[in-house]
């Protein structure tokens, strides 16, 4: 088989991660310094990102799903002839895996179980449940959303899936009953759905998509989970629905702001679980941004689309 002549650079890191070098050179390219390379695998940060590039650089491969500091260090403006991706879709198992529990341990009030000091049986709980027989919408049902979903059909939810575009949301696992909506039309959801998961990515146009209002539309068992971004969600039009009873509580690995400060009333509401944007930990993150890698690296070898083409003017 003839060796292809694909260079990638890798870096800023100045000891390459094996994982990536093998990525690399599994998918039939070479590691070479950025002088020489058609593309680049950038494993720094916005503000760290070449003010230049060479001019036979076509790709660059960042290493997060969430690109908004990106966009305010102005990388994709700096460099318009460059074709970018980003690594939304890498981390999608473990996002969702995360999702669900806080899904769950929201539904079956496990926060007051965990305060717990004595045996109690407190039949006083109204809405403790099951996700069986109840609707999750997932807003923003890209890849987080296709890897939720078949966790969520085993245990009998039906889905409403938001995406962009409106087109059925398919794939491994998702049943065909899924319920797919425009995001145009998102204000139709909120009053047939009893619990809420937030996946969609960070734009100007999607700044507090959930506020007071939506909020007031949903049920008083209503839990809401973010693993998205914390802007998505109006922290004070959810903190005042959290502290009245409004929505049965909120399961957040994200926050606005972040990290969420030392005495901020979400730190002390009861129907609130909070854990500090760890759904995609340091342990599993290079393993799925290698396998990432090797997948775009192998189109690009052979000419084929990228995955996760960030496309600017859209925002992600």
């Amino acid at each position: 088989m003839q060796e292809s002549a694909i260079t990638i650079a890798i870096g800023p890191d100045r000891q390459t991660p094996r994982l990536l070098e093998k990525a690399v050179v599994g998918a039939g390219a070479k590691v070479c310094e950025l002088t020489d390379a058609d593309a680049l695998i950038w494993t720094g940060t916005p503000g760290d990102f070449p003010a230049t590039l060479p001019a036979a650089v076509r790709w660059v491969q960042l290493p997060a799903a969430g690109i908004e500091d990106f966009f305010d260090a102005d990388v994709f403006r700096a460099h318009p002839d460059v074709l970018f991706t980003s690594a939304a879709g890498a981390f999608s198992h473990s996002v969702a895996e995360h999702a669900l529990m806080l899904l769950l341990a929201g539904v079956r009030y496990l926060p007051e179980h965990l305060r717990a000091t004595s045996w109690q049986q407190r039949e006083f709980f109204p809405h403790v449940g099951s996700l069986r027989g109840k609707t999750v919408t997932i807003v923003g049902a890209g890849g987080i959303g296709r890897a939720l979903i078949p966790m969520l059909a085993p245990l009998g939810a039906h889905v409403i899936a938001v995406n962009r575009s409106g087109r059925p949301v398919t794939g491994p696992g998702i049943p065909p009953d899924v319920e797919t909506v425009p995001a145009e039309q998102l204000g139709r959801v909120w009053s047939h759905t009893d619990h809420v998961v937030v996946a969609a990515p960070a734009t100007a146009q999607t700044r507090h998509l959930i506020g007071a209002d939506e909020l007031a539309r949903l049920r008083p068992s209503s839990w809401v989970v973010n693993v998205a971004r914390g802007s998505l969600l109006d922290t004070d039009a959810l903190v005042s629905a959290l502290s009245r009873g409004v929505i049965g509580g909120a399961g957040l690995d994200v926050t606005d702001p972040e990290p969420l400060p030392d005495g901020h009333p979400l730190w002390t509401l009861p129907n609130a679980i909070i854990t500090p944007h760890d759904s995609n930990p340091p342990q599993l993150r290079l393993a799925a941004f290698a396998d990432h890698v090797g997948a775009n690296i192998a189109r690009f070898v052979k000419g084929e689309p990228l995955l996760a083409i960030v496309e600017p003017e859209r925002g992600y």
